[in-house]
């Protein structure tokens, strides 16, 4: 049931706020390596783990922080990750060696884990269908993915204005504000009866399986596909998947009701995100590569080039919000996806010699404008047509089909990267970038090919008739 004691527009800027958190970190981290390095004495292979030991985290525990929502209360486990995330950020600052900061980036991740999916169901169990919740999964859209590009200008920024802690130092009063006012204005729900019983090996074997997914993911980029250590870490996290999925079949309160991926418009946002997420997400990483180490930009100079990007999504969402659910949600997700394979494949013609103004900002704008209009319309889609006690789950799906796509394309565009540069001059960089970003453009078209064959009209009628009926009532 729904309880608007608060104004729901109020509950949405502090949940925004506390996303907005998560995904500025995703990426605040990256242009600080090289003094995180330089202070802590970190080796090459220890620093990789400072991003690593983050998403590791939060990719095990997202389906996890997502149905113990359902189950404790959304609002009592995001106001948890608050106070793991906020307290993870200050020990982060406050680090003297590298095992420390590591660690420390691994609570961050999980207090992550349980801020997301909490703060996505609760956006949906406070909006109605329709109009409301499209406005409101617009503004979301607009943070979840524009925060990840001004993580970037502000990391630069304070990195070189003041030091690397305080990339971390910046959440503590962020946080802070954000838990007392959420524990003020944000409603509690939950699922009635959801304390009776819970399901731990479940939740053993799908967290377990899916760090053991993640933790495979990255070494393979690292170590190759066909490396022992990968193959021993995707095997555990097959076997680990395979059980929980005939724990949930047996299991009288399950952790995940698997019959929920009955529901075709929930089960088709998910494939379809995973894949989209899998072409795009490599995309932030390549051009900071390009921007930096092709066209010579420091690290400010290099966050601030990408401050077109944010605005094209925060336009795009804005519009995707209106017009998804009057002309169709699977119209306007495919125009993104087109918009956005067409800006990674003007990405794909970059020169060695190339300018900002000419060679990215054109497929910046393409592809900014294109993942705006994506991402709203498919998270409406993931959540439509579901009861509110399945929010939590519906939510913690959703994100681990993000978080899981994202690490394990970027792994796959990485080594199709590196398996076509053989040195490490410009002109062989670029020509590596040119087969990722082609490939990424030719993975977000195979989501659209997904999208279309799998979802009906009849599908998405629920999102779309409300908006319909609007008039009528009035």
């Amino acid at each position: 049931m729904r309880k608007h004691a608060t104004n729901p527009w109020l509950v949405l800027v502090l949940i925004c706020m506390a996303q907005f958190m998560v995904v500025l970190d995703a990426t605040i981290v990256n242009v600080a390596l090289p003094s995180i390095q330089k202070d802590l004495g970190l080796s090459e292979a220890n620093l990789q783990w400072i991003i690593n030991a983050y998403t590791l985290l939060f990719g095990g525990f997202l389906l996890l922080g997502g149905r113990a929502g359902d189950l404790l209360g959304r609002k009592r486990v995001f106001l948890v990750g608050l106070v793991i995330f906020t307290t993870a950020s200050l020990l982060n600052g406050l680090a003297t060696s590298s095992g420390m900061l590591i660690g420390f980036r691994s609570l961050q991740g999980l207090g992550a884990a349980l801020i997301s999916p909490a703060a996505l169901s609760i956006i949906s169990t406070t909006f109605a269908e329709g109009k409301e919740r499209a406005r409101a999964l617009g503004v979301w859209a607009a943070i979840a993915i524009g925060g990840s590009a001004f993580g970037l200008v502000l990391g630069g920024w304070l990195t070189q204005s003041f030091s690397w802690p305080w990339i971390f130092f910046v959440n503590v009063p962020v946080g802070v504000a954000t838990f007392l006012l959420a524990l003020r204005f944000v409603p509690e729900s939950r699922e009635e009866g959801a304390h009776r019983s819970y399901d731990i090996a479940g939740a053993v074997t799908i967290t377990g399986g899916l760090m053991a997914l993640v933790y495979a993911i990255v070494k393979a980029e690292t170590e190759g596909w066909t490396a022992s250590t990968t193959l021993i870490f995707f095997a555990v996290a097959i076997g680990l998947i395979v059980a929980f999925v005939l724990r949930e079949l047996r299991a009288v309160q399950p952790l995940v009701r698997l019959s929920i991926f009955r529901v075709r418009s929930l089960l088709t946002a998910n494939l379809t995100m995973f894949l989209v997420f899998s072409g795009m997400f490599a995309m932030f990483f390549f051009n900071t590569l390009y921007i930096q180490r092709v066209l010579g930009y420091h690290p400010l100079k290099a966050g601030v080039a990408f401050l077109p990007f944010t605005a094209g999504i925060m336009v795009s969402a804005g519009i995707a919000s209106g017009f998804a659910p009057r002309i169709g949600v699977r119209p306007v997700a495919a125009a993104g996806m087109i918009l956005t394979a067409i800006g990674m494949l003007f990405f794909a013609r970059m020169p060695v010699h190339g300018s900002y103004a000419v060679d990215v900002l054109p497929g910046m704008i393409l592809a900014s404008l294109g993942m705006g209009a994506v991402f709203m319309p498919l998270t409406l889609i993931a959540t439509t047509g579901l009861e509110d006690e399945d929010q939590g789950l519906a939510s913690g799906l959703f994100n681990t089909s993000q978080q899981i796509g994202g690490a394990l394309g970027l792994a796959i565009l990485s080594t199709i990267a590196a398996s076509k540069t053989h040195g490490g001059s410009p002109a062989q960089l670029v020509h590596g970038f040119h087969y990722a970003f082609a490939g990424g453009a030719v993975i977000v078209l195979l989501g659209l090919a997904v999208m279309v064959a799998l979802l009906r009209k009849r599908h998405v009628a629920k999102i779309e008739a409300i908006e319909q009926a609007e008039p009528v009532a009035a």
